[in-house]
């Protein structure tokens, strides 16, 4: 087993899933509070790094550790990202990215809870108004870049243990999978360090 903070090779399926028309889309549970969504109409590459430490932690999100400050700037500042943020019991409960590509082509980069609010039901609903907001490309967000004709997003077995089958629920389905070897950097050596190793397979709370 390798040191703590040093890198693991292990073994990772990853997905590609897709959803080809709005009407695919199906609603998530209502949550147990009411949620709202802000789009982030100010570029902040701090927010989103936050965010993605917060979020992401604990769901073994690690290709971002790389990044310098100015990677953030270069990632977040350019029409074609929107950055959401969920609130929720006045407290930020969440966020997602959607990036605009060319073809109509709207990837979910991103999407998730802080830890103070996963496992309350409030990830079906997140996923549901997300792609809602993706298929509003060139209307509420991403003017003059044309309307979504297709809207993706990749998962993989470091995601919540949860996380494909709410995509599936949602409407989405798997387009591609690939299994192979990933070397992820240690979890813990993020913004908050975590007491154990997300890489470790273990069942976890559901949604």
């Amino acid at each position: 087993m390798a040191a703590f903070g040093e890198p693991r090779e292990i073994t990772v399926t990853e997905w590609a899933m897709e959803m080809r028309d709005p009407a695919a889309l199906r609603p998530g549970p209502l949550p147990s509070g009411e949620m709202s969504f802000s789009l982030a109409c100010v570029p902040s590459p701090d927010f989103n790094r936050a965010m993605y430490a917060a979020v992401g932690a604990r769901v073994c999100w690690t290709d971002r550790f790389s990044w310098t400050h100015g990677d953030w700037a270069k990632w977040v500042d350019r029409p074609e990202l929107a950055t959401w943020l969920a609130l929720a019991e006045g407290t930020v409960a969440g966020y997602f990215e959607l990036e605009a590509q060319p073809d109509g082509d709207t990837e979910v980069h991103l999407v998730g809870l802080v830890p103070a609010f996963v496992g309350r039901g409030f990830g079906g609903y997140l996923v549901e108004q997300c792609v809602r907001r993706a298929w509003q490309r060139g209307r509420l967000w991403g003017d003059g870049l044309g309307p979504t004709r297709r809207v993706w997003l990749r998962t993989s077995t470091l995601d919540h243990p949860t996380a494909k089958a709410n995509y599936l629920r949602r409407g989405f389905s798997v387009a591609r999978e690939e299994t192979g070897v990933k070397t992820v950097p240690d979890p813990r050596l993020a913004p908050w360090p975590l007491p154990g190793d997300p890489r470790d397979p273990a069942p976890g709370p559901t949604d």
